[in-house]
């Protein structure tokens, strides 16, 4: 009995995570394939390849209608919809993009007149200098 235990005990520590593993990919999966199947036109997306779009027709079952911009519609594979986007979370964090813009440029404003009427003085007082062209022998 003894000597079947530590074989066994080893099996259970490999077996665990394997198991785990897999849990989490199928959940992935169904969370995914419940996505694909739930998109409606109107929707904002995200696809694996980083393009942002508004879904345009769904009548497909294995292909999606995306509008990347106004009367540009492509077709796509269902599978390359990574994500939905929030309107409200993107319209949240325009918002707060420019009011940190506005903020910034403020601040910003004098140094950019000092350092402009800086260079323009540097630029008169310095010529461009072109170095000699190489002559090779033969």
């Amino acid at each position: 009995m003894e000597g079947l235990l530590l074989p066994l005990l080893l099996m259970l520590v490999l077996a665990v995570p394997l198991i785990m593993g897999t849990r989490k990919q199928k959940k992935a999966a169904a969370q995914q394939q419940e996505l694909q199947n739930s998109l409606a036109p109107g929707d904002r997306v995200m696809t694996t390849s980083g393009l942002y779009a508004t879904v345009a027709d769904t009548a497909d079952e294995s292909t999606i209608d995306l509008e990347i911009a106004d009367g540009v519609v492509t077709t796509w594979l269902r599978q390359a919809i990574r994500e939905r986007i929030d309107p409200m979370a993107a319209d949240e964090d325009e918002d707060s993009d420019e009011e940190t813009a506005d903020e910034s440029a403020e601040s910003v404003e004098e140094p950019v007149t000092a350092t402009a009427e800086s260079a323009s003085e540097s630029d008169s007082a310095s010529t461009p200098q072109v170095a000699e062209p190489l002559e090779h022998k033969k």
